[in-house]
């Protein structure tokens, strides 16, 4: 189980570095968006392509970010179902689900989206809006989006199993789930708790 564990861990990596510069994708967006805003208003001019940019930049966001999400257990749970269920329980269920519904989705959903990727990109498929971007960016995004999605899967489930197995913690807890903001303010907490408690 180890080498498996590690190869968990570099996958991590690799979801977090890839949601932190989604993070500031976010901010690109923001800032082209209110530029053409303000440009619209003063200059009365536009532009399709900044039009375009960001929604290509939400796509970004919106695709790259989906293993992070997974890594950060922030997706979507029916959390007063899943609260009633033991370690064990929760973490078979996402065992199941990975390996039948989230690992078969990401494949077809790549498989399906290569060709129209590849076809934009040998073809030069442009916008059809005057000043618009080339399409083929857009399109890569759903193939790439889908792999980082599955790595982060397949990263899931190698935790799931240690768990089960007694080799790894329960990456479903609260506790594995916290940030790093959270983690550093709670031992500002017992640091001061502890100083507290000294000066009395």
């Amino acid at each position: 189980m180890t080498p498996f564990l590690a190869l968990s861990r570099l996958i991590d990596k690799i979801s977090t570095w890839i949601g932190k510069v989604t993070m500031w994708l976010i901010l690109a967006t923001t800032l082209i968006s209110a530029g053409n805003a303000i440009v619209r208003k003063i200059f009365s001019v536009s532009s399709n392509g900044l039009l375009e940019i960001q929604w290509y930049l939400f796509a970004a966001v919106f695709m790259m970010g989906a293993g992070y999400g997974f890594l950060k257990n922030s997706h979507v749970r029916i959390d007063f179902i899943a609260g009633k269920l033991s370690a064990r329980t929760r973490n078979w269920i996402d065992v199941v689900g990975i390996i039948a519904v989230l690992l078969p989705f990401c494949l077809l959903s790549i498989a399906l989206s290569w060709p129209l990727f590849t076809n934009a990109l040998a073809t030069g498929e442009m916008s059809p809006n005057p000043g618009g971007l080339i399409r083929w960016p857009a399109y890569a995004l759903i193939p790439l989006g889908f792999a980082l999605l599955a790595l982060q899967a397949l990263s899931e489930l190698i935790k799931r199993i240690a768990f089960l197995r007694g080799q790894g913690p329960d990456a479903l807890s609260h506790e594995a789930n916290k940030s790093d903001q959270e983690i550093h303010l709670e031992e500002l907490e017992a640091i001061v708790a502890r100083k507290l408690a000294e000066g009395k």
